[in-house]
């Protein structure tokens, strides 16, 4: 199996992107994609999507409606307890009738997922005397649900059975990279603060999606998905960076630890993943492990980890990258697949940008990753 990057494929001058057939029961397709959808204020973005004609909304649809994923993890899209901002985007974007080629999609299962961003902490985080946003947010966010994870699925999401760590101390995590500052040793973080903050910028989530037997199930996959802080921001004590750094370990513990008891869910119950599950961890995991500001120790680590496959989509010219910043390119987006998954293929949406589809991609500073495997029963 080789991986590709998207703007290597061929594409014949005779096939539109509408002639392409919905996902084949044969294999099944898994992404994520940072949208950059969020505003300065909450409702802005739920406003801005109302009526189906915002333009980023239009480029973002277009990406996701011509490489259609069956499992698709959305990063920076707002959150409401009533899911308005994922459910306009879905519903008069994805799966609504365009003049373009593209086909709707249809993703009946939808989770908007809880964040830590713009959640307001009960104690002073950065110790100013008081307790304001965005600073003294669990997440940094200037207003509660900016920053948020979605995921869409054209299978059953299995929420009695999600697990979500959005509470999980930092502290708890065993030989956690508390921020200190270089030239004192001083500990950014006062006791109380540090005993009290969560590891999670955003979230945490096992979220199970079953596989039906139609699809070549019964099996559930756990997507596992998360946003870790940027590495950035921050000072010499790098508290961004050991974050970043120890949210990316907390995956490598769960998958590699199923018995742990220090790995504790949101309603109480402990341990990481068993053994021989079917398991792709995703998400702007903003690290890079060869480029970079973040403490990449994290991301190699967990690459390395005998449980997963490190699959990366290269051409022949230069290594993969998922993102441009500035004049930049990093790999910072990922799916992750698991050991023990049938992998068929994968691959970076990044066309050129004279085609209709590279036309799309100034939508976001982020692109489409994919993989897909061939599901089989357990």
């Amino acid at each position: 199996m080789r991986c590709v990057a998207f703007a290597l494929l061929m594409i014949s001058p005779a096939m539109t992107f509408a002639d392409s057939p919905e996902p084949s029961v044969k294999t099944i397709r898994i992404a994520s994609m940072n949208v950059s959808l969020y505003g300065d204020s909450a409702g802005q973005v739920a406003a801005k999507l109302g009526g189906g004609a915002d333009a980023q909304a239009i480029k973002l649809s277009r990406i996701i409606r011509t490489i259609r994923p069956d499992v698709l993890l959305l990063c920076e899209i707002d959150h409401e307890p009533d899911a308005t901002t994922v459910n306009r985007f879905a519903d008069l974007y994805l799966n609504a009738d365009r003049s373009d080629v593209t086909e709707p999609i249809d993703y009946p299962y939808r989770w908007s997922i809880p964040t830590n961003t713009g959640l307001l902490a009960d104690v002073d985080l950065d110790d100013d005397g008081r307790t304001v946003l965005p600073t003294d947010a669990w997440g940094f966010g200037r207003y509660p649900g900016q920053y948020a994870m979605a995921v869409l699925s054209r299978f059953p999401i299995d929420r009695d059975n999600a697990r979500t760590f959005q509470k999980y101390r930092w502290s708890i995590l065993p030989d956690a990279l508390r921020p200190t500052d270089p030239e004192t040793g001083t500990s950014f973080y006062s006791d109380a603060v540090w005993q009290r903050l969560r590891l999670s910028s955003k979230n945490h989530v096992d979220v199970p999606i079953v596989i039906p037997e139609s699809a070549g199930g019964p099996r559930t996959l756990h997507f596992l998905v998360s946003h870790p802080t940027p590495p950035v921001f921050d000072g010499p004590e790098d508290r961004n960076g050991c974050r970043n750094h120890d949210e990316i370990r907390f995956w490598r513990e769960y998958v590699c630890t199923p018995n742990a008891e220090f790995l504790v869910d949101d309603n109480g119950i402990s341990g990481g993943l068993g053994d021989d599950q079917w398991f792709a961890i995703a998400g702007d995991l903003n690290s890079d492990p060869l480029a970079g500001d973040s403490r990449q120790a994290g991301i190699k680590e967990l690459l390395a980890c005998p449980q997963v496959q490190n699959v990366a989509p290269k051409s022949e010219a230069h290594s993969v990258a998922t993102a441009l910043f500035g004049s930049r390119r990093v790999r910072v987006d990922y799916v992750i697949p698991s050991v023990n998954m049938p992998l068929v293929d994968c691959g970076v949406v990044w066309p050129e940008p004279s085609t209709s589809l590279g036309r799309c991609l100034d939508a976001t500073d982020h692109r489409m990753v994919w993989i897909d495997i061939k599901p089989t029963p357990q």
